[in-house]
């Protein structure tokens, strides 16, 4: 009878050894070359329970989710700018954007803090035949090194809307379910303002923030109706920035699709069809 209980116990163990080990993390990221750390949107402090299903309760599972997909195709309109290709966010900061603007041909690759722009036929004619132009930004007096057109990187990374969708004294109230691609999807909305918008993003630096709200509200303040769209897995596949004030209107639209995509890959050019133009400065986006 002992013999059959201790064979019953080591059972048990490894039946619950088995069960943890099928609870691990599957496939990886596509690699994208290894730097200096990129810092990323933070969960909120009050973790998401799962019979909370208040409009708060939902953005916050919302943000996890998207932290936890890391990655996603984008498509977007912002201002006057539009494009479409593969972000990540965490655990590195990668972003290949082909622009549909139709003055606009040059292609965007940003990988960790190093920056490749061109794509081209007129970059070829400026470079002597080579394709592309590479360039970081020059490093801070602590020699901290910044991811370029990281206002544009901002503009587009839902984890930090939906940091801004659940910061303090921000109430989302449900608009309402909605058809979307042939899916249903529920739609939630919060008013805010640029400056609370970028302080909500407390995992960046002060300089970033400040380009986050220079970006959204170029030459003053501006009030933000931000409309955020989620799937059944509480992802966020739609966002829409609205808003007025002293520096004209916002109109910002960005769809998400293909989360934690295997085939999503962010590639810096050839080496013999690149032109290292050394660092420069990278304006927030304009407007």
């Amino acid at each position: 009878m002992a013999g059959r209980r201790r064979l019953a116990a080591l059972a048990a163990v490894v039946l619950l050894a088995s069960g943890l080990a099928g609870c691990g993390g599957g496939g990886g990221t596509p690699a994208v070359p290894s730097g200096s750390p990129t810092p990323t949107s933070s969960a909120s402090t009050e973790a998401a329970k799962p019979s909370d299903r208040s409009p708060h309760g939902v953005l916050v599972s919302a943000q996890l989710a998207m932290q936890t997909a890391r990655r996603a195709k984008v498509s977007y309109r912002l201002g006057a700018d539009a494009g479409a290709g593969p972000l990540f966010w965490q655990p590195k900061t990668a972003l290949q954007i082909k622009r549909s603007t139709p003055a606009d041909a040059e292609q965007l690759i940003v990988v960790d803090t190093v920056a490749y722009q061109g794509g081209d036929a007129a970059t070829a004619a400026r470079q002597g035949g080579r394709h592309w132009e590479r360039f970081s930004v020059p490093p801070d007096p602590d020699g901290h090194r910044e991811v370029p057109y990281a206002g544009l990187i901002d503009l587009l990374n839902p984890v930090e809307a939906l940091a801004a969708a659940t910061a303090d004294g921000v109430d989302p109230r449900f608009v309402g379910e909605e058809k979307f691609d042939d899916s249903t999807v529920e739609h939630y909305r919060i008013t805010t303002t640029a400056e609370r918008y970028a302080a909500a993003q407390t995992q960046l630096t002060q300089a970033r923030r400040d380009g986050l709200r220079a970006a959204l509200a170029p030459g003053g303040s501006i009030s933000l109706t931000v409309d955020l769209w989620l799937n059944d897995k509480d992802q966020l596949v739609r966002l829409q920035r609205t808003g007025s004030g002293d520096s004209g209107r916002a109109d910002d639209s960005i769809l998400y699709s293909d989360f934690a995509g295997a085939l999503l890959s962010v590639q810096a050019p050839a080496e013999a069809d690149t032109v290292d133009t050394g660092p420069r400065t990278v304006s927030p986006l304009a407007r």
